[in-house]
Parts: C-alpha cells; sequence; structure tokens
C-alpha cells in the first residue's frame, strides 16, 4: 500500500448546522462542497467531512466519543481569547510543552478540538506542526 496523505476525517454529528455554524463560522474552517447531509471543510491539507450521525452518539470528551481534531494556529492565546468570547467551552487551558503550546476546546457534540502554536526550536522533530499532544 502507498499512502500519501491523510484526505478526510468524518465526523458523524448530531446536528449538521450546529456543526457546520462551529466548524465555519466559530473556527473559520472554509466549506469546500456541500450537499443535504454532507458538508466538505478544508483550509489546506485533511478535509473535514461532516455527516449527521444515524444513531445517536456517545456523550462526554471525544475521547468517549474516539476522535481528537488537531489544528495549528499561529498565535494560540489569541486564538483562545477569541473562542471563549464565542462561547466555545474549553477543556483544558493552554499549556506549554517542548513543542509547543497547546488548548483543548471543544465542538457542539464535545469532539475535542486541539489547537496548536508549534515552538520552531525543535521544528525538525514536529510533524506539520502538531507534535501529538496527549489531550487527558
Amino acid at each position: 500500500m502507498n499512502i500519501r496523505h491523510l484526505g478526510s476525517v468524518i465526523l458523524a454529528v448530531s446536528d449538521l448546522p450546529k456543526s457546520l455554524k462551529f466548524y465555519h463560522e466559530v473556527i473559520g474552517l472554509p466549506i469546500k462542497n456541500s450537499r443535504e447531509n454532507w458538508v466538505e471543510l478544508a483550509k489546506e491539507g485533511a478535509t473535514v467531512i461532516l455527516h449527521p450521525a444515524s444513531k445517536p452518539i456517545n456523550t462526554g470528551t471525544s475521547i468517549d466519543n474516539g476522535i481528537v481534531m488537531g489544528l495549528v494556529v499561529g498565535d494560540i492565546e489569541s486564538a483562545v481569547k477569541e473562542l471563549k468570547a464565542k462561547n466555545v467551552p474549553v477543556y483544558r487551558d493552554v499549556t506549554s510543552h517542548k513543542a509547543g503550546k497547546n488548548c483543548i476546546v471543544l465542538d457542539p457534540d464535545k469532539y475535542m478540538v486541539s489547537l496548536f502554536e508549534p515552538s520552531f526550536d525543535d521544528g525538525a522533530k514536529q510533524a506539520r506542526g502538531f507534535h501529538g499532544f496527549a489531550p487527558l
């Protein structure tokens, strides 16, 4: 098998319009394509696809739901301030690590969205800016 890169991540969501508002209007991912029950969002790299869940999804953090989305940001402090002003729940506030700073916010289905501001001191060790922080 010759995998070149991750193409997309599909999120099963309980309320498509609510999740679309979060990822498009609050987070700022542009809409790439949409149909009645399918919305593709992407800036660069992998596409995030929102699709209505056919059954009720688990509640709790996305570790319980099975997914954490990672987004690289330029200035984590201003990103968190902006999201807090939009009443986005913060699961874990900004923490500093050798590879950079990260914070975890929750989407409408309580999926974790990890925001990461890389520290370029160890840039060679970072994979596309995200260093795989465990959200615990």
